[in-house]
């Protein structure tokens, strides 16, 4: 079961793929958070522009208090959807790097399969037990592999509508303010 030196340079360059591809992954992500960062700050800029110029025309405390009460339910929905892109580019390099993961994981499962097959055409007589074993084992661990896949995505299911129940409760919560504050 010794490993050949053509064997090991497949290895290493399945691994620098993987890197490649990994490394990739995180950059694309990094890249698509800086243009939402910059999309927020040039919409921000602006906004705060258009504020302070509504701001100068206020003639009394009723305007004044009319003019932020109009700032806040905008103001609470871009940051409640900044959060969600913020929480759907994270949700989607989860994706990413998982796939990825289960991708190897798959492949080295039948690199390892063809390994114990190798050696069971190989093994003295006798060793049965030993074969059974270490097919139970490699059995095993590919059951807890999905058990525990299988709860982080359910985690991630329960962290999602969580999420969706909280920005409603605020964005209702928001409105309400708001309306309350017209009404006076």
């Amino acid at each position: 079961m010794n490993l050949t030196p053509e064997q090991l340079a497949a290895a290493q360059k399945a691994n620098l793929e993987t890197l490649s591809s990994l490394t990739n992954q995180a950059l694309q992500s990094i890249e698509k958070l800086v243009e939402l960062n910059m999309h927020i700050a040039k919409q921000s800029l602006s906004d705060s522009m258009t504020s302070a110029k509504k701001a100068l025309e206020v003639k009394d405390i009723q305007q004044l208090l009319a003019h932020q009460a109009e700032a806040v339910q905008p103001m609470a929905e871009k940051i409640m959807a900044y959060s969600r892109h913020l929480y759907d580019l994270a949700h989607e390099t989860q994706n990413n790097f998982t796939k990825s993961a289960e991708k190897e994981f798959q492949a080295g499962q039948q690199k390892i399969n063809a390994l114990v097959e190798e050696w069971t055409k190989n093994a003295p007589v006798g060793s049965d037990a030993a074969v059974q074993a270490m097919k139970q084992a490699i059995a095993s661990a590919n059951n807890v592999y999905e058990t525990s896949q299988k709860a982080v995505k359910h985690a991630v299911n329960v962290a999602q509508t969580n999420l969706n129940s909280a920005t409603d409760t605020v964005m209702k919560a928001a409105e309400t303010a708001s309306k309350a504050t017209k009404k006076k």
